[in-house]
């Protein structure tokens, strides 16, 4: 572990980085909406519907604080691209069903060591704002 240096010192060298592998930092992504076709219904098989989707994605970003290169984390602007993309043309009939696929991509894909996945659909029900599932996930050992 390195404490902060002085002001003076060079930008690489100014950072508290705390590297022990027990740890686990999160990147967020909230509410982000995007549409797929979700539902075990004739309508909703036809018709996208827009979901809101929010994201805890556990890994170290202590390369990435410490190299200032976002090669060394996981690129939030990524995963939404890659969400959209894939949520455009997929259909699900369970949100149960989207929260694993969104885990597992984002395990396997983008190398999370543990993921939150809320999802909620938005409106679909006289009197509820939202209606979702939430769902905890942790990378094969």
């Amino acid at each position: 572990m390195r404490a902060l240096s002085s002001p003076r010192t060079a930008p690489d060298e100014s950072f508290y980085t705390d590297t022990t592998p027990a740890r686990m930092d999160i990147i967020f992504i909230d509410d982000l909406r995007a549409a797929t076709r979700i539902g075990i219904y004739p309508r909703e098989k036809a018709m996208p519907q827009t979901i809101e989707i929010s994201l805890r994605i556990g890994t170290s970003t202590a390369s990435a604080g410490a190299s200032d290169d976002i090669g060394d984390t996981i690129d939030y602007a990524q995963v939404v691209d890659c969400l959209r993309a894939e949520l455009a043309v997929r259909h699900f009939n369970l949100l149960e069903r989207l929260a694993e696929y969104v885990a597992t991509l984002l395990l396997e894909d983008f190398g999370a060591t543990w993921v939150r996945v809320s999802i909620a659909k938005v409106g679909m029900m006289r009197g509820v704002q939202r209606a979702g599932v939430v769902i905890e996930r942790g990378a094969a050992a």
